[in-house]
């Protein structure tokens, strides 16, 4: 079953770096899933973070507040 991946940010550069590590990871390991950037901020608030970016699997909060190492991105996700 795909992971469903989300990226919370407003659009910084921390929230585009913090993206693009998330596709590298996932297209270097095969990973199945779909990922998606969440930028409107009422959405954001939703998950109730204090801090972007975030990266939200499976509708749960698993990292916010900085970039991730891509090790933290590869443990997150395999």
């Amino acid at each position: 079953m795909a992971k469903s991946i989300k990226v919370l940010g407003t659009g910084c550069t921390n929230c585009k770096t913090t993206s693009a590590l998330i596709h590298e990871v996932v297209n270097e390991f095969k990973i199945d899933a779909s990922i998606a950037k969440i930028e409107d901020i009422v959405e954001i608030m939703e998950y109730d973070i204090l801090a972007t970016p975030a990266i939200v699997i499976d509708e749960v909060v698993a990292f916010y507040g900085r970039i991730p190492s891509k090790s933290e991105v590869i443990e997150l996700l395999t």
